[in-house]
Parts: C-alpha cells; sequence; structure tokens
C-alpha cells in the first residue's frame, strides 16, 4: 500500500522528513537558509518545524517506533 493512502505511512514520511531537514539545516544552514522560497522552501519549512517544535517531534518519533514494533 502507498504511503499517500496508509495514515501512519504519512506520519512516519512527514516525521522522517521533518527530522531529516533539521538534521541538514544543522549541517548546512547557508544552503537551506538561501531556498525559503519554492519547491525547495518545504525543506526550509520542515527543518523550522523540527527546529521550533523538537521536544513533540522526538516524542512522535518515539511514539511512532513504539507503535512500528508492537504493531509488527
Amino acid at each position: 500500500m502507498s504511503a499517500l493512502f496508509n495514515f501512519q505511512s504519512l506520519l512516519m514520511v512527514i516525521l522522517l522528513l521533518i527530522c531529516t531537514s533539521t538534521y541538514a539545516h544543522s549541517i548546512m544552514p547557508g544552503i537551506m537558509d538561501r531556498n525559503q522560497n519554492g519547491l525547495f522552501g518545504i525543506f526550509w519549512k520542515c527543518a523550522r518545524v523540527g527546529e521550533r517544535l523538537s521536544p513533540y517531534v522526538s516524542i512522535c518519533c518515539f511514539l511512532m517506533a513504539v507503535s512500528i514494533f508492537l504493531g509488527g
């Protein structure tokens, strides 16, 4: 089943996008800050969400991992 039609998989893809964008922004902030608009602006926005809401994002990642572990 595609990640677009499975809600749990869609949440996982969004969480991975947020975590990856936040990590990439910490490594190369100049490149991401130049691309705040357009298609690459999505990664900049995800990095902002990951930086500002990091406790909540980490709790969501932990809960997602537990649900995957228990679910199969």
